[in-house]
Parts: structure tokens; sequence; C-alpha cells
């Protein structure tokens, strides 16, 4: 599979810190591995706010300009042409527009090379286009697609550049394909709209089948080990990577914990600014968290900013109106924790990367009491303790649905 070379830009405002720029960053960076684009060089700039017209201050762009000129006619082996230039938030129309008019003009149009601007939002939607598995999913994701494209269509399709008008008019074919593909463009969106309202329906009868079996759905950020729990709990075999956006497709399963059976799904990975028009075509999908008896908020405890993750994740349960749900939260890949513990004549402040997993648990995850547990996947590891938390969980919401039934159950060992 062909691979391309790209230049990230991110920027650090009153907000955001440089530290926090770079964690960002360092996100882009796994998004665009995961859609197989290499980051090759980054560029931070520190701003007020973002530049309406080009995001980034224009001595900023000529820099990122320059470096993408130099890199043409480097002597390294292979040279490290760039092919892209991804951004850190979503642009606008005419930010792309004037961002791209800067960065491929040229003295010499022998020179010219064609580079092409995206943002984040693009970037993930490329990646659940090519990981969208079932046609519900690719219903889902080409509609966000083209409704993301529609404004951006002059920029977004190059079939465009070869068609505008000539003559020394201002009105050309070119203008006249833009009307005509935004029709077209517009009629797919409402086709696949109603094929939506259709699967719609078809999944809310599913889920009306299954009875009143209680539900969990595990949710959390992308690439926390979902799909691993969901294939550890349930004994399937769902597909796992780590790669960001494995999972699209809601899976649920038939589980049995000891004499209690129940249903639990695996849901998409949360992500900061994840798109919105992503996060409404995936409204049915999210309906398994809205519909769950029961949430288990898997968190990658190794990550150096899983508690940004952990928080984006609440946000997103609190926007779908289920905050309230019980909740039971699993700190997975503790195999992968790691600190660096602090000198102890070093006087300034502790920091995250200083603290143990034992300093941590001490720490606000103390007020979660008895619905948080840490455990390794990957490794097996406490993973007996998180069923019988499970079970414990589950039963009582069983006991309540069924109150003539609690004679059933027994001590799970």
């Amino acid at each position: 599979m062909t691979q391309y070379n790209a230049i990230l830009v991110g920027l650090i405002t009153p907000s955001q810190p440089e530290e926090r720029t770079d964690e960002y960053l360092d996100e882009l960076a796994f998004l665009a591995d995961t859609n197989h684009i290499v980051p090759v060089k980054r560029f931070k700039q520190r701003l007020l706010q973002p530049d309406t017209n080009t995001y980034v201050g224009t001595g900023k762009l000529e820099e990122i300009r320059q470096y993408i000129i130099n890199s043409q006619s480097t002597i390294d082996t292979p040279p490290s042409t760039i092919d892209l230039v991804i951004f850190d938030d979503e642009l606008s129309p005419r930010q792309i527009r004037n961002i791209e008019r800067d960065l491929n003009w040229r003295d010499n149009p022998k020179d010219r090379r064609e580079i092409r601007v995206m943002d984040r939002t693009i970037l993930i939607l490329e990646i659940f286009l090519q990981r969208a598995q079932t046609s519900y999913a690719k219903t889902q994701v080409e509609m966000a697609h083209l409704q993301y494209m529609l404004p951006r269509l002059t920029r977004m399709w190059s079939h465009l550049d070869r068609q505008r008008g000539g003559g020394g008019t201002n009105r050309g074919t070119g203008e006249t394909q833009i009307e005509a593909d935004k029709r077209i463009i517009g009629n797919r969106i409402a086709l696949l709209r109603e094929e939506l309202k259709k699967i719609d329906k078809q999944m809310t009868t599913q889920r009306q089948n299954r009875g009143k079996m209680v539900r969990v759905a595990l949710v959390g950020y992308t690439n926390v080990g979902k799909s691993t729990i969901m294939n550890l709990i349930s004994k399937s075999n769902v597909f796992a990577e780590n790669k960001l956006f494995a999972t699209l497709d809601t899976t649920v399963r038939k589980v049995t914990i000891d004499n209690l059976p129940f249903l639990l799904s695996d849901t998409v990975g949360f992500i900061r600014k994840l798109p919105h028009n992503l996060v409404e075509s995936f409204k049915s999908t999210l309906d398994e968290v809205r519909e769950a008896d029961l949430l288990v908020h898997v968190v990658d405890i190794s990550h150096p900013n899983f508690e940004e993750q952990y928080k984006v994740v609440q946000q997103t349960i609190a926007e779908l109106g289920v905050s309230d749900l019980p909740t039971i939260v699993v700190f997975n890949k503790t195999d992968a924790f790691t600190y660096t513990p602090k000198d102890e004549d070093d006087l300034t402040p502790i920091k995250r990367e200083n603290l143990s997993l034992d300093d941590l648990k001490r720490t606000w995850m103390a007020k979660l009491d008895k619905d948080c547990i840490f455990i390794s996947a990957i490794n097996k590891e406490n993973i007996d303790e998180f069923k019988a938390l499970m079970y414990d969980r589950i039963k009582e919401i069983h006991i309540k649905r069924y109150p003539y039934n609690d004679f059933l159950f027994q001590k799970y060992e």
C-alpha cells in the first residue's frame, strides 16, 4: 500500500499549553499512521486563536512552504518529499483554499507540486471509510463524509480544476460542474438518510427482540482495549488491533458469568474532537449506549493523557443523556504503565509522570471506590475480580427487574 509523507501542524494557545499541544500532535501522528501516512515534521505556533484565513500566521505558513520546497531538493536517499500537510483542528473551506494556494505557489512553474491540505476531521473520516465493514457502518460514514465534502468541493475534488472556464469569463464550466456535483451529493445524502432510517427501525426491532436481558455496554476512548476485553469476557473473536478505531460496528454478544446471562456490546471508541457529522451519523450505533443498563468505561491507564481521555468519554456520555447509569470504571493496560520516580532533591511540583500506580489510586480514583478496578486484559491480570464485580452489578439490576428470581442466585466465586 502506498504511503505518504506529511507535515503536522498545531497551535499553542492560552487554553492549550505547549505540553498539551505536543500530546495532541502525538495523537494526530497516531491517526496519520493508522491511515498509512508517515509524519516527518511538526510545526507549532503560539497564537491567541487560530487565524481565520490561514489557521497559522503568514510567516509560519511561509516557513512550512520553504520546508516543503527544500524537502523536494534534498539529497537524502530516498528524499522525504512532502505529500500532505495535516492540521490538528477542523479547517473552514476558506482556510483550506488559502492554505493550499500559499503552499502550492512556486517561483518556477516547473517546480510546482500539488500539496494536499487535510484537517483532523477529514483524516478521521478517511480512517472510518477504510475500516467500516457492515453496510450500516459504510452508510453512516459515507453520509458523514459527503456532508463534510459538500462545502469544500472546489478544493477537495481535483477534477474541477481542469474544468474551470476560460476565455476571460468569470463563470465557466467549472462552476457549473460544481453546482451539478452539489446537487448529486445532496441527492445522495438524502438517499443515505432514508436508508439509515430503515436500518434504524431494523436495529430497534432487533433490540426489542432481545427481551429483558440486562444490557452492558463497553465504552471508552479509542484504542483502550475494549475489543480485547470483549473477547476475553465473551470468549468471542471480535477484531482487535493496536490502531485507532479498530472497531466501528457495534458487536453484541450474549455472555454468562456463573449462572447469570446478559448482553455485552462493544461500541465505537470516542476521541477528542470527534467530527460532529460522524456523531450524528453514528447516532443509532450509540443507541446501544443509551439503552444499556450498565456501562463499563474502559480507560488506558498507561496513556500519558489518560485523565483527559476519561473526561472526553464522560462528557460524551453526559451528552447522550446516560450519565446517571451505573458505571464500572476499568483501568486497563496496567502491564504497560510506567512512571519516573521524583528525585528527593527536586523541588519542582509533582507531575502525573512522577506518580506510581499506587499513588494514582489514592487520588480522584479513590472516590470511585467499589466501582473501580485495575486490570491487564492482554495479560489476563485481575480478570476474575473484574468478572466478579460485573456479576455483582448485573445481579443488582436483575433482581430489581425480577424481584421474585433472587433465590436463583448464588455467590459468584
